[in-house]
C-alpha cells in the first residue's frame, strides 16, 4: 500500500515511452511522466494499464518514480476490497 508520509500514490500505467519512462495517471487526476528505476526494471516488466505506487517528484510536480507494480490478481484483489480511489479504478 501507498504510504501517505512519504507522498506514494497509487497510478495506472496509460503509455509507455520509452528509455525507461511512462506515462502514468495518478489519483490526484493528474498524468505524470514516471521513472522506472533500474533495479524495478530488471525484476519485472511493466505494460499499459499495470497498477502502480509512485512517489512524485518534490521539486519537479508533472515527474515521478514507480515504486513497485502490482500483479493482475494483486489488483483485482484490492480493487475488490475498496483499496483503490475510484478515479482510477479499472478493475
Amino acid at each position: 500500500m501507498p504510504k501517505k508520509p512519504k507522498r506514494e500514490m497509487f497510478g495506472i500505467a496509460d503509455q509507455l515511452m520509452g528509455a525507461s519512462k511512462i506515462k502514468v495517471m495518478c489519483e490526484d487526476g493528474k498524468s505524470r511522466m514516471g521513472r522506472i528505476p533500474g533495479k524495478l526494471k530488471k525484476r519485472m516488466w511493466i505494460r499499459e494499464g499495470d497498477l502502480l505506487i509512485i512517489r512524485p517528484w518534490e521539486f519537479q510536480d508533472e515527474k515521478a518514480d514507480v515504486v513497485y507494480r502490482y500483479t493482475r490478481t494483486q489488483s483485482s484483489y484490492l480493487s475488490r476490497k475498496g483499496a483503490i480511489p475510484e478515479v482510477i479504478n479499472v478493475f
